[in-house]
């Protein structure tokens, strides 16, 4: 099996318990690495590969050449899926490996995936909802298994944080992760934290319970934050919630 492993809660129970089924010789991790994944969370997936002795592998995937991707329609998500699919296909089929796998699970079939049309079109299988198991399953089967990452927050890439139809960059992006970074840097690293970007203007997006909190530093984050380059900064007090972008739909 080679597994779409993303150094998330999902992606590495699943590459943990292939494992421990088919053994290490018969796995293969690859993380596909690109400007939309925040160099810290690629830093804290090969760590946790170390610590669970995952075989792991990772590859360029410049997905920022493709202009569909770039142009930031809805459907973006199709186009990012459909390219990474086709190339962890490729590298399976360099290593004899017949069966692709992702860490899609339950809980994730409820929301707006267009990406996983097309990790279906390419055959891609789905362990976790192919065992019934939501998000809350895979948190407690990872704990239960005393997998340290059980409680990690969930992450999305960085092009979520960018309106539809405003082009995806690479400068954009670093911007976006800059601002997550030195708001982790002020106490919010194990938060659910997102930075959603306006033009020049910056709408932070913190669980409702820590919205006071995040106020109380809201001169260093200020600083912080105009020192990336944000001419403003707001403060969402409809507070944290998955796929935000996708509510003008």
């Amino acid at each position: 099996m080679l597994v779409a492993y993303s150094g998330g809660v999902d992606s590495s129970l699943l590459a943990a318990l292939a494992v421990r089924a088919l053994g290490k010789e018969r796995v293969r991790c690859v993380l596909l690495d690109s400007p939309l994944l925040p160099r810290q969370a690629v830093r804290e997936a090969r760590e946790t590969a170390t610590r669970l002795d995952l075989p792991l592998e990772v590859v360029a995937f410049p997905i920022l050449r493709d202009e569909t991707f770039r142009a930031n329609r809805p459907d973006r998500c199709y186009a990012c899926k459909k390219a990474s699919s086709l190339l962890l296909k490729e590298l399976a089929r360099r290593g004899g490996i017949d069966t692709v796998a992702d860490g899609t699970n339950v809980s994730d079939l409820g929301t707006y995936r267009p990406g996983l049309a097309a990790s279906d079109e390419e055959g891609v299988c789905h362990p976790l909802v192919e065992a019934g198991a939501a998000k809350g399953d895979v948190r407690r089967i990872a704990r239960e298994c005393g997998f340290p990452f059980w409680n990690k927050p969930s992450a999305a890439c960085l092009a979520t944080r960018i309106p539809y139809g405003d082009e995806i960059t690479e400068e954009a992006l670093a911007r976006i992760e800059a601002a997550e970074e030195a708001l982790q840097g002020l106490g919010f690293a194990q938060v659910q934290v997102r930075v959603r970007v306006h033009g020049d203007v910056a709408r932070i997006e913190v669980p409702p319970d820590k919205l006071e909190s995040l106020f109380s530093v809201r001169d260093k984050v200020m600083a912080a934050f105009r020192g990336i380059g944000f001419a403003y900064v707001a403060l969402d007090l409809a507070g944290y919630r998955s796929g935000s972008m996708d509510e003008v739909l």
